[in-house]
């Protein structure tokens, strides 16, 4: 599940001295928890601590990240020079949160993290939030003293790794750590064939195929007390190690965890780009947010596909298609604002979503025709509700699983994304 607004014409320029990684970072990784606090109209940042990783599976030249795609994002500058040396986008359950019920009466806190390559100077890092109207507010910032004590090293939850696909060097890969989650000790061969068919599956699905040997894909073999997942709809209560749980937000098969450091401790013992929970669980259900993690169900029927559709939203960006009022947001998406997921419009500012790639002659909106499932156009429907947005086809992986594609302009989005990562 995803969200929200941004007008694509917001395009941030930042006169910088673009960095090179060896001049000033080391390969390992620098990660900052903080506590996101707020309701449905304000938030607030405070730091938790501060760590040293010791792996760093990002890009050592994708280090700038100009996307405008999240509803967060940061920057991280050298205090000496202000050099700009990294920034990245994302989202956080806290954001989905807001727009809940719930989020109007109290509010919460959730524990969240940013990651970056340990830099070999102090560097101040900006938190920015998009506002109503989609433009990026800066809202916090934090200097780092690089050789500060307070850094920790300590490994807090450290186990063995399996490889279930490596294909070189984590710098220029796309990497995935495969977390488990409702595995008990003794289901620990079980868990790693799941990775492994789940890695197969995934590699059945186009542009992913034919970009097979741009992915290492890891897994953390972590057991649980218990095995399974809260149910708590069904009073199903189970010990485990990231303490996931359906019933997200009060949507049912919406599969997600609030416990943040766990997640990021176990995510630490490989070089990851992307975290993926895998759950021990044959209920229908999974979620995913962008650049912080996804989850899925291991052993559901729908199960590939499921893996494949959440991944969409945690690596590209894209958005859920779906108009079927199944979740418990309200308003995410603003009819005068264009959203930041590439593959949904208000027709706000098309021009910077796929309408170079449709024919001239095609209407807008476009009537749908269930034979051609794949016939790029403009398709009310998406983003939960029915009237004021729009898909590029009448069906996607994105939308349903009856079919096995992506369309062309998710399938283009994951491509652009793939091509970033490891060029």
């Amino acid at each position: 599940m995803k969200k929200i607004i941004l007008p694509l014409l917001l395009i941030m320029v930042t006169i910088q001295a673009f960095a090179s990684f060896d001049d000033w970072f080391v390969n390992k990784t620098l990660r900052i928890d903080y506590w996101h606090t707020g309701d449905s109209e304000h938030e607030l940042y405070s730091i938790d601590q501060v760590r040293s990783e010791p792996f760093w599976g990002g890009s050592h030249t994708f280090l700038i990240d100009n996307l405008q795609l999240g509803e967060y994002y940061f920057k991280a500058f050298d205090v000496e020079t202000n050099t700009l040396l990294y920034s990245h986008g994302f989202c956080a359950l806290f954001d989905e949160w807001q727009f809940t019920e719930e989020a109007k009466l109290t509010s919460r806190t959730y524990t969240e993290t940013v990651v970056m390559p340990f830099p070999k100077k102090n560097v101040r890092v900006e938190f920015y939030s998009r506002n109503k109207k989609g433009v990026y507010d800066k809202l916090f910032e934090y200097t780092v003293d690089v050789k500060s004590y307070f850094i920790s090293t300590e490994k807090q939850m450290e186990y063995p790794v399996y490889d279930a696909v490596v294909s070189g060097d984590p710098a220029t890969k796309i990497d995935i750590v495969i977390l488990p989650e409702g595995y008990a000790a003794a289901e620990m061969d079980k868990f790693k064939a799941d990775c492994d068919k789940f890695a197969s599956e995934l590699f059945k699905f186009e542009p992913y195929t034919q970009n097979r040997d741009k992915f290492n894909i890891r897994a953390v073999l972590a057991p649980s007390r218990e095995s399974g997942t809260d149910i708590p709809g069904d009073n199903i209560w189970k010990n485990t190690i990231m303490n996931s749980s359906f019933y997200t937000f009060d949507s049912e098969r919406y599969l997600m965890t609030t416990d943040n450091r766990s997640v990021r401790n176990l995510a630490a013992n490989a070089p990851y780009d992307q975290i993926y929970i895998l759950v021990n669980s044959s209920k229908y259900g999974g979620g995913s947010i962008y650049n912080y993690y996804s989850t899925s169900v291991n052993s559901n029927k729908a199960a590939a596909k499921i893996f494949v559709h959440e991944f969409g939203h945690g690596f590209a960006g894209l958005a859920d298609e779906y108009d079927d009022g199944s979740t418990s947001f309200n308003d995410m998406y603003p009819a005068d604002l264009e959203p930041w997921e590439p593959n949904i419009t208000t027709l706000v500012n098309f021009e910077t979503k796929w309408k170079g790639m449709l024919a001239p002659s095609t209407p807008i909106p476009t009537p749908v025709d269930n034979n051609t499932p794949l016939q790029l156009g403009v398709y009310e429907g998406a983003g939960y509700v029915s009237k004021g947005l729009y898909r590029p086809t009448p069906d996607c992986l994105m939308r349903t699983f009856r079919g096995d594609k992506f369309c062309p302009v998710c399938s283009k989005a994951i491509q652009n994304m793939i091509d970033l990562y490891t060029k």
